[in-house]
């Protein structure tokens, strides 16, 4: 059993023979395997850095590649101005939403408050009140000859006729 767990096989005469991993990862595992049972206990690793010197190092002009990424560049400029172009459309939808929501609602209060008002002008100007309030105030119905209407007027041309006692003006 402990020789399959080190990738060695017994054969039939009691030796073993080392077998062929099926693949690179197993093959790591096998060499990672060896190499912590080689050590002897906690034993530190030792990097060393490499220090290179790159500064003589000159990157050659590649006209092809200058062409590709400038190419690339226009593009990418292109399609970030067609996006911001839909997001401003889709942002401004849906602020012109929120303005006609309270237009509507703005509407709504306005003739709600228009019904009031129409609604109190009734009760004001009803002729049973109107009535009640002379009386209060001292007033009577107006004598015959009492009421002036202005000239000119169908109306008062009409209740001129047919109002008896009161002089005609010609």
């Amino acid at each position: 059993m402990a020789a399959i767990a080190t990738g060695l096989d017994m054969t039939s005469a009691g030796r073993a023979t080392r077998r062929r991993p099926e693949t690179v990862a197993e093959r790591n595992r096998e060499l990672f395997e060896q190499q912590r049972r080689a050590r002897r206990g906690p034993t530190p690793e030792v990097f060393f850095a490499k220090h290179l010197d790159n500064s003589r190092i000159v990157k050659l002009d590649d006209p092809e590649r200058r062409k590709e990424m400038r190419s690339f560049a226009v593009m990418m400029s292109i399609l970030f101005a067609l996006v911001m172009i839909f997001v401003w459309q889709h942002f401004s939808a849906i602020e012109m939403g929120y303005q006609i929501e309270a237009q509507k609602q703005q509407v709504e209060t306005m003739r709600e408050q228009n019904r009031q008002l129409r609604l109190t002008e009734a009760q004001l100007s009803d002729p049973g009140r109107l009535d009640r309030m002379a009386r209060q105030l001292g007033l009577d119905e107006p004598q015959p000859g009492q009421v002036v209407r202005p000239e000119g007027s169908m109306a008062a041309a009409v209740a001129q006729i047919n109002t008896p006692g009161v002089p005609q003006r010609n």
